[in-house]
C-alpha cells in the first residue's frame, strides 16, 4: 500500500481512525510490548524500548501491570523496559508519554537522570505519578522527539551506568546509591556511543524489484519503502500541524 498525501489528511483530520487502526485491546501486556519494540545493550545490559499507541493512563490501569512487566523483562533478560506512548487528545495534537521500569535502582535512576537533564535534544519532561516504585512515568512535552531520537539517550544512559559501578551486569545495585553520586558520573560521561541495536530486533528486508528491461536502473530495486506506524503517525502529525498553521493564518 502507498501512503499518499491523501491518505495522511483523512487521516490527520481523523486521529479516532487512526487509533482505531494502531488500538490492541485485546492483546496481552507482553504482546503490546513486543508489537513494536526495539532493543540496546551494553556489556550483557540490555534494555527494551516499545512504542504504544493508547494513552498512558489508561495503559497504566491494565489489570495486574507490573506483574506482567516484571515477567515480560524476566522471560526476555531486559534489565529496563522504557514504554513511549503515542496517541492524540480531543484537539488533534499529539500527545507523548513516557514510563520507564527498572527493579535495578542505580539504572533506573541514572536513565531517568540523563533523559530529564537531555538537551540535545530537550524531552522536556514532567513527572507524573507513579504507580509502583520501580516505574518512573512522565509526560513528554516535546513530541517531536520519537523512538529514534530516544536511541541515543539511552545508549549515554548505559554508557553512564557502567561508568558510575563497577556492579557485574546482571546483579541488582544496592538501594544505598546516591543521587548525587550517579549526576557526578553522568555530567563526566563521554558523548562516544557504541552501537547496540539488537540485529534480531530489525525488520527483515523485503525482496528487491524486478528491474526493467529496457531501462538501466529501476528506483525500486532495493525494495520497497518500509512504513512502521510511528512513521505514520509522525507524517499524521505533522499535517495536522500544517492544517491548523495553515487555518489560523486565513482567520487573520
Amino acid at each position: 500500500m502507498r501512503l499518499t498525501s491523501m491518505h495522511c489528511s483523512k487521516l490527520a483530520s481523523s486521529p479516532s481512525s487512526l487509533l482505531t487502526i494502531m488500538s490492541y485491546p485485546r492483546l496481552t501486556t507482553e504482546q503490546m510490548l513486543r508489537k513494536d519494540q526495539k532493543t540496546i545493550s551494553r556489556q550483557g545490559t540490555k534494555v527494551a524500548i516499545s512504542a504504544i499507541y493508547m494513552d498512558l493512563e489508561a495503559f497504566l490501569q491494565r489489570s495486574g501491570l507490573i506483574a506482567d512487566l516484571h515477567a515480560f523483562c524476566q522471560a526476555h533478560s531486559y534489565d529496563a523496559l522504557v514504554a513511549m506512548t503515542i496517541f492524540f487528545n480531543t484537539c488533534n495534537e499529539p500527545v507523548r508519554q513516557l514510563a520507564v521500569f527498572c527493579p535495578h535502582t542505580a539504572l533506573r535512576v541514572t536513565v531517568c537522570g540523563v533523559l530529564e537533564r537531555s538537551h540535545a535534544p530537550s524531552l522536556k519532561l514532567t513527572p507524573a505519578p507513579s504507580i509502583h516504585p520501580n516505574l518512573q512515568t512522565y509526560l513528554q512535552g516535546n513530541t517531536q522527539v520519537s523512538r529514534k531520537k530516544l536511541l541515543p539517550l539511552l545508549q549515554e544512559a548505559l554508557s553512564a551506568y557502567f561508568d558510575s559501578t563497577n556492579i557485574p551486569s546482571g546483579q541488582p545495585e544496592t538501594e544505598g546509591v546516591s543521587r548525587e553520586q550517579v549526576d557526578k558520573e553522568l555530567d563526566r560521561a563521554g558523548n562516544s556511543l557504541i552501537p547496540g541495536l539488537s540485529q534480531d530486533e530489525e525488520e527483515p528486508p523485503l525482496p528487491p524489484t524486478p528491474m526493467n528491461s529496457l531501462v538501466d536502473e529501476c528506483p525500486l530495486d532495493q525494495g520497497l519503502p518500509k512504513f512502521s506506524a510511528e512513521v505514520i503517525f509522525e507524517k499524521c502529525s505533522q499535517i495536522s500541524l500544517s492544517e491548523s498553521t495553515t487555518a489560523s493564518r486565513s482567520k487573520k
